[in-house]
């Protein structure tokens, strides 16, 4: 619904565009609750939902907080006891580099040269041309 600029906007007028927008805006977030619900996990909730206001924060005391300090700690221990591999197994030795032969870096300098070569009559004749 789109209001067309008027100096004639009563309340009225004003009232029933909002009413009917907050109308367009329920169906709006009912359908997408809908789709949200065909997703994987299926959300229900609606993004714009008002949050609920929290309560007061509940205290801890040192002891409590030491008690599950440790708790968590002891179960980070077992968990790195488990990962950890029974036997050290060597690395494997990486592979020799590979060298080039006097042979093979001749042919390469030739084969550049004949390129270069190349290159250069190539632009001679376009120059002259």
């Amino acid at each position: 619904m789109i209001l067309m600029p008027t100096h004639r906007l009563t309340a009225e007028i004003i009232t029933a565009a909002v009413e009917g927008f907050e109308q367009q805006k329920l169906r709006i977030d009912a359908q997408i609750a809908e789709l949200r619900a065909m997703l994987p996990g299926g959300r229900t909730e609606t993004a714009a939902a008002p949050e609920v206001p929290k309560g007061k924060r509940r205290k801890m005391s040192a002891a409590a907080r030491k008690r599950i300090g440790d708790a968590q700690r002891k179960r980070w221990a077992e968990s790195k006891k488990e990962s950890v591999p029974s036997s050290p197994v060597a690395p494997e030795a990486p592979k020799p580099k590979r060298k080039l032969s006097a042979a093979g870096k001749a042919a390469i300098v030739a084969a550049l040269k004949k390129r270069w070569a190349a290159k250069r009559a190539a632009a001679e004749k376009a120059a002259k041309a």
